[in-house]
């Protein structure tokens, strides 16, 4: 097969992929909301986790987005310096998107900045985003790709802290903003919180921490420990599906991080909705691909 039947090939399947999991949430995620549906005794909390299951119902047997929102695409990719498309990635992630908003659909989301018009197509400019992350000797592509939604990036908050204020700090912090604003992003949420040196670096950590398969721990055992704290704290907030009460807000709490500088704690957080569009796929040498997300996947 010649180079342009492979990229021709990857971008379809690619587009196909975000097109269906825009419809099907993660397995993880599917498994979770069950599990907090089941954990429930307010009968408006029950009834509204009814709802969410006859939504998902709806979208896979009409084959139409399970949210209106389809989110900015985002694309967090681990290639290997290896692998034989390399050079041919940023043009296919930005085609996949260009043909998944017409066969999925997906719904207009890319404003360009400043000009203020919709580009009708979500490719704009920086748009999709992509992180890279390469990886030394490596022939494959392990791919995380997002629908960063409206609503659950309205939380989306972060600043860099005192070191004085230490890890209590961080709490208060992450605690002051989903009293505040957590309920606009759709609950249960999955709360990410990146802990590095600076807005930036907090910031894409905490993006990243929304990637994880939920049950997951941060392989540090103290912030292994301040996720279930951080957790049991935002329950019993008490906001519950749709933020009309329950025992639950959260599906989890991931934290990442990075060493930082002896003078700052940077401090971020990001959130997915219990609609939370993600899915992970990983592409061989030979272009033959694992979805790990979405175990009875069909693309």
């Amino acid at each position: 097969m010649d180079r342009a039947k492979q990229v021709q090939e990857m971008t379809e399947t690619i587009a196909k992929f975000i097109a269906y999991f825009g419809k099907v949430l993660p397995d993880d995620i599917q498994k979770k909301l069950k599990e907090l549906e089941e954990a429930e005794v307010n009968p408006i909390a029950k009834l509204t986790y009814e709802t969410m299951f006859r939504n998902q119902e709806l979208a896979l047997k009409l084959n139409r987005p399970s949210c209106q929102d389809t989110g900015v695409i985002q694309f967090f990719a681990r290639v290997g310096t290896k692998f034989p498309l390399i050079d041919d990635l940023p043009e296919i992630f930005k085609n996949s998107v260009l043909i998944a908003t017409k066969c999925a659909p997906l719904r207009h989301n890319a404003v360009e900045t400043f000009d203020e018009y919709n580009t009708g197509c979500n490719v704009g400019y920086r748009v999709p985003s992509i992180d890279w992350e390469i990886i030394p000797n490596s022939d494959e592509l392990n791919l995380d790709i997002y629908m960063a939604g409206g609503g659950c990036s309205l939380p989306g908050r972060g600043m860099v802290l005192m070191p004085s204020a230490g890890y209590e700090g961080v709490t208060k912090f992450v605690l002051d903003i989903m009293t505040s604003y957590g309920l606009n992003a759709c609950p249960p949420l999955l709360v990410g919180v990146g802990i590095a040196t600076s807005i930036e670096t907090a910031a894409v950590l905490s993006k990243k921490a929304l990637m994880r398969p939920l049950g997951t721990k941060n392989p540090n055992e103290r912030a292994a420990m301040m996720e279930e704290e951080l957790e049991r704290g935002i329950n019993a907030i008490g906001l519950g599906p749709q933020g009309l009460s329950g025992n639950n807000s959260v599906m989890g709490v991931h934290i990442e991080n990075a060493a930082r500088h002896p003078s700052t704690i940077g401090v971020a957080v990001n959130t997915g909705c219990w609609s939370h569009r993600r899915g992970n796929i990983i592409f061989h040498s030979d272009f033959s691909y694992t979805i790990t997300s979405h175990k009875e996947a069909i693309i």
